[in-house]
């Protein structure tokens, strides 16, 4: 974990958890000791984790970590007294929230911080291959309009135009997409 802001109302939990986080290698970490100071922090910046110490001096916390967790790309980890834990659980889970129970469990914490790494890291992978099958849905988009651009300036068939574009990209040396965007710029602008 690189970045942590670490949500709670005490300066003793502040001091406690930062020295466990510290334990885990933590490079940066922020604090903020109520909700609307912490969704001040986390709009400006991405943090790896957010770790919300409930309850915090202005809310319960639980909207602040369902909300973390919708916006941001952050694993999000809420402490809770033991006997409030299964409630809470119940209501922030599906979003993705982690919900430990105080006291805290050292080892249950370090097992919830690689859980919630490993989960992020996933997160993190799910969105690149969302990126870069975005990015190749825009380019096949981008290559069809040059299709249909050739075809109702040239009239040339699908066919026609799909092999059209090939041969000038194999010929070019370019891609298929700057042959379309070459087309456009001709025909369209």
């Amino acid at each position: 974990m690189d970045s942590v802001l670490l949500v709670s109302s005490t300066d003793k939990s502040i001091e406690f958890i930062s020295q466990l986080l510290k334990e885990d290698s933590a490079a940066q970490i922020t604090t903020a000791q109520s909700g609307s100071e912490a969704r001040r922090m986390y709009s400006g910046q991405d943090y790896d984790l957010i770790i919300i110490n409930a309850p915090l001096s202005d809310e319960f916390g639980h909207e602040l970590a369902i909300i973390t967790a919708e916006k941001t790309m952050s694993g999000v980890i809420m402490m809770v007294k033991s006997e409030l834990a299964d409630d809470v659980a119940a209501r922030v889970e599906n979003f993705g929230v982690f919900v430990l129970p105080k006291p805290l469990s050292r080892q249950l914490f370090f097992q919830t911080l690689k859980l919630v790494t490993a989960a992020r890291r996933r997160l993190q992978m799910l969105k690149r291959e969302n990126l870069k099958l975005q990015k190749n849905i825009e380019e096949i988009r981008l290559i069809d309009r040059g299709k249909c651009a050739l075809i109702q300036y040239l009239s040339m068939t699908e066919e026609q135009a799909h092999k059209y574009i090939e041969r000038q990209a194999m010929d070019m040396r370019i891609t298929k997409k700057e042959v379309a965007e070459g087309i456009l710029r001709t025909y369209e602008w």
